[in-house]
Formats: C-alpha cells, sequence, structure tokens
C-alpha cells in the first residue's frame, strides 16, 4: 500500500479512536453513576414496581454490552495502527491477500478478506 493510503487510513482510524473513546467514557458514567432521581423524576432512591428494576437493569446491561462491542473495536483500532507502523496494514491476517479499499474504506479496522473474515465468522 502506498504511503499515502496509508497516512488516509492512520488519520481515519485516529479519527474512529478518538470518537469511540469518547462514547465509551460517556456511556460508563451514564451507566455506572446514573442516578434515579435523574432517570425518572422519583424523589426516592427506591424503585416502587419490581419492572423499574428489570427495566434499570436491562438498559444498564444494554449499555455495558454496547461499551464491551466498542472497547473490541478499540482494540481492532489499536491493532490495526500497528500494522500501519509495521508496513502490513492491508494484508489479511489470515491468507495474506491484500484486503480492497472498498473494504478498508467500510471497515478501516479490518483484520482479514471478506472470504476469511466469514471463515473466521463461521468458526472454521
Amino acid at each position: 500500500m502506498k504511503k499515502d493510503d496509508m497516512k488516509l487510513y492512520r488519520n481515519r482510524l485516529l479519527v474512529l479512536r478518538a470518537r469511540l473513546r469518547g462514547d465509551v467514557n460517556s456511556m460508563a458514567e451514564a451507566a455506572l453513576n446514573k442516578n434515579r432521581m435523574e432517570g425518572n423524576g422519583d424523589l426516592s432512591s427506591m424503585p416502587i414496581h419490581m419492572a423499574d428494576i428489570g427495566s434499570d437493569n436491562f438498559e444498564q446491561e444494554f449499555t455495558l454490552s454496547l461499551m464491551q462491542s466498542e472497547e473490541d473495536i478499540l482494540e481492532k483500532i489499536e491493532g490495526s495502527l500497528e500494522r500501519i507502523e509495521e508496513g502490513t496494514y492491508g494484508t489479511c491476517e489470515e491468507c495474506g491477500v491484500r484486503i480492497p479499499k472498498t473494504r478498508l474504506n467500510a471497515i478501516p479496522y479490518a483484520e482479514f478478506c471478506v472470504k476469511c473474515a466469514e471463515r473466521v465468522e463461521q468458526g472454521g
């Protein structure tokens, strides 16, 4: 891959990393520091109805799940930035084939070509 292309993808990855880090931090604050009084206007810190407890638990678990997903993407971004430094970015980690630019434009942290990504997702 050309140096100009590497620089372009590096910048895209840095912008995406910064955005995701901000999202993760915001979600962490919202999930872990949520005060019920702020959430629904209750004056009590204890929910009155069991459904309130269930809703709060679901919301917190959903947020934590999103955070985990974004953390996984952040790890892939870090790996991609390392591959740029090594000069191996844009090469499939599985088969060594060049990953098409259309795929890298859609998923700049892609580790695999489409064929290998399908195989990895299917567990083979």
